[in-house]
């Protein structure tokens, strides 16, 4: 079992991904970065908090290895923006990898070097785990409890698409 820690924008999109992939057990969305004063919602939409909304990943890597889960984040957020993703803009809305074990950082370094060979020019962060603030509750398991909220509607979609596309092997059934 393994954890890592995603920033790919707003964390009601990353989790909705995630909780569609096989071997992952849990997801938890999250803010990371700030501090304990500082980790609410209100707080992180304000931009200046020092948190990123994250979700906190935790996969059986038996049946999901992490160079996978590595591989769907990137391909489901944009990767080459600096604090933005579509219409969230702001540092709290960054590409970031919080790695929770050492063992972690070379397949997440590998995997940005694979991205960058092919030309793309990644902005996402890489730094250890620090302390993980779990939002509040109505944002655990956002999509599937709110199908129709507007934003939903028009972000998640997508990706969802491009998960099924690119990664149909990894889908629970």
């Amino acid at each position: 079992m393994q954890t890592i820690i995603l920033g790919g924008g707003c964390f009601w999109c990353t989790e909705s991904v995630f909780l569609s992939v096989k071997g992952v057990q849990k997801v938890t969305s999250g803010y990371m970065g700030g501090d304990a004063a500082t980790a609410n919602y209100k707080a992180v939409c304000g931009g200046d908090s020092g948190h990123i909304e994250v979700i906190k990943v935790e996969f059986d890597d038996s049946v999901i290895p992490l160079e996978v889960v590595l591989d769907i984040f990137f391909a489901t957020h944009d990767s080459t923006t600096k604090n933005r993703q579509g219409n969230d803009v702001g540092s709290q809305y960054r590409s970031v990898v919080f790695y929770t074990d050492d063992n972690q950082k070379p397949t997440i370094d590998r995997t940005i070097n694979k991205l960058r060979d092919m030309g793309l020019d990644i902005v996402t962060e890489v730094h250890r785990t620090s302390e993980f603030f779990e939002a509040e509750e109505y944002h655990q398991d956002y999509f599937n409890r709110n199908p129709d909220q507007g934003y939903c509607q028009f972000a998640i979609p997508p990706k969802l698409a491009k998960l099924r596309k690119e990664f149909n092997k990894y889908l629970v059934s």
